[in-house]
């Protein structure tokens, strides 16, 4: 996927950073959330919200196309990040024990026990995007508090997704309201993420992961 922004002969009427591959990705990113900002906001078309899927895939392509080293350890985690959130969310889905009593609509995709496949995926996008966010802001933390510190950044997001998901159709409260069981489940989840995330590759340092993390933030604020 960098190898997609490092031709740049093209684009010297470009300011010099964003000639960089990273500054050319993070350009791409920030246009892209800004386009998904008016659709939602603007009724440019019903359906728009559904394009959300693709949304999330382009990012975490972006995203891990700027992974450093790719080593067996690092897809593994990736497949354990998955399948730890997905199955959270199953669980949390057929017994409302984890997070609470919720149902998913049908803008996320496919899904499988009741539960959208891409919400796997986001996982690995939210808590690698966390820890490159972390440890953006924070290079000289110690790796413990690092990790505690994304995983409650995690749960920040949280708080600011809750209200548009439940608008936009992502997913429904049984009850009509986000429990606080919800946060502490992700925060539960998370940490666990976050700290072996931090044990088997180190710090993440990616400025797209970084940056991709504040657009989250940014996205799920404005709509």
């Amino acid at each position: 996927m960098a190898s997609l922004f490092r031709n740049s002969s093209m684009l010297g009427f470009l300011p010099a950073p964003v000639q960089q591959p990273e500054g050319m990705a993070i350009a791409v990113l920030s246009i892209l959330y800004a386009v998904g900002v008016v659709g939602v906001l603007l009724p440019i078309h019903p359906d728009f919200i559904f394009l959300t899927p693709l949304n999330v895939l382009i990012s975490v392509s972006v995203m891990l196309g700027f992974h450093q080293r790719w080593t067996s350890r690092f897809v593994a985690y990736l497949g354990i990040c998955f399948v730890v959130g997905f199955g959270a969310e199953v669980y949390g889905v057929q017994t409302g024990r984890l997070f609470g009593a919720y149902t998913y609509g049908e803008v996320l995709g496919i899904k499988v026990f009741e539960t959208p496949l891409l919400i796997g995926v986001n996982w690995v996008l939210v808590t690698y995007s966390a820890a490159a966010a972390v440890g953006a802001v924070f290079p000289k933390l110690p790796r413990l508090a690092g990790s505690a510190l994304a995983a409650v950044s995690m749960v920040l997001l949280d708080v600011l997704i809750e209200p548009d998901a439940i608008q936009y159709g992502f997913w429904t409260w049984d009850n009509g309201n986000v429990p606080m069981q919800n946060y502490l489940g992700w925060f539960l989840i998370a940490l666990p993420l976050q700290l072996l995330l931090g044990a088997w590759i180190g710090r993440v340092k990616s400025n797209v992961a970084a940056a991709l993390f504040i657009l989250q933030g940014l996205f799920f604020a404005l709509i």
